[in-house]
């Protein structure tokens, strides 16, 4: 556990670093309130949608990432921190955007007057970005209340994991609205940077991941069929313990690792289904626990 502590904390610096680095920013110079508001909502989207990518490409079960992350069991963990954490830093991200909206119409703020964005002919790439602002942060703000609202169900433990499974595939969609809007959003001088790449690498493999997630895509080469050859109760532990017979060979899990099952084609793989016992031998014994709806 404490491998994938390290590993969160240092992602989440070092984006915050790269982000610090790219933007050079004289803080004490930025002249009033919307000043300083415009360049914490780029450092709170880098990282909101740094997070939700990397929670994307979990999500597909990579199998390159298992040793380096302690296991099936312990990348399922991080995604789901990462998740967390990209729903705290988009909520903060929404406030920065949203509350000083509220205050300006309380009368609390005013707002600096802006003259007509200027055309850039020379620069068409980013004239098309700059048309594009009004439709992305629309879109983007949709995206957001709908991936708010998956991640709370995701979050409800008492919530059907067979309804859990279909609506938590909906994230993929918010999440390609969010990275077209953080596509468009952010700093254009950013991308000439060194985070520039990064943030493109990321959105990029968050987006396949995504499009992965939306076609039932993943772990579709480390499927394999099986059936259940015993299945008996423990009452008083509140488990099942199943023996399944495979037909081939699971290549490539260790024993101790999470292994998702399912048992329908239409139901999805349950996220609290552990290994017990696997000898590579063509049996595997399972141990079911968290029953319920």
């Amino acid at each position: 556990m404490q491998h994938i502590k390290r590993f969160f904390w240092a992602y989440l610096l070092v984006l915050a670093g790269l982000w610090w680095f790219t933007d050079q920013t004289v803080w004490a110079e930025l002249p009033h309130f919307f000043a300083w508001r415009s360049v914490l909502m780029q450092g709170s989207g880098v990282l909101a949608i740094g997070v939700m990518s990397a929670a994307m490409v979990l999500a597909v079960r990579p199998v390159v990432f298992e040793p380096w992350l302690g296991g099936l069991d312990k990348m399922y963990r991080l995604h789901k921190w990462l998740g967390i954490s990209g729903l705290v830093l988009s909520i903060g991200h929404w406030l920065l955007s949203e509350a000083a909206k509220w205050m300006v119409g309380l009368g609390w703020l005013t707002r600096p007057e802006r003259g007509p964005r200027p055309t850039l002919v020379d620069e068409p790439v980013r004239q098309f970005f700059m048309n594009q602002r009004g439709l992305a942060e629309g879109l983007g703000e949709w995206a957001f209340y709908a991936a708010v609202a998956l991640m709370a169900l995701a979050l409800i433990k008492r919530f059907p994991y067979r309804y859990f499974f279909r609506t938590h595939r909906l994230l993929a969609v918010a999440y390609l609205v969010l990275v077209w809007h953080s596509v468009v959003l952010l700093q254009f001088d950013y991308w000439s940077g060194v985070l520039g790449p990064v943030m493109a690498l990321l959105m990029a493999a968050g987006s396949v991941a995504a499009v992965m997630v939306l076609f039932g895509r993943v772990a579709v080469h480390r499927q394999l069929v099986g059936e259940v050859t015993a299945v008996r109760l423990h009452p008083a532990l509140n488990v099942i313990e199943v023996n399944i017979g495979f037909q081939g060979r699971w290549a490539g899990h260790e024993a101790g690792q999470f292994a998702f099952v399912t048992l329908h084609e239409k139901e999805g793989a349950h996220p609290y289904t552990i290994t017990s016992a696997w000898a590579d031998d063509g049996r595997l014994t399972f141990i079911i626990k968290a029953l319920g709806d």
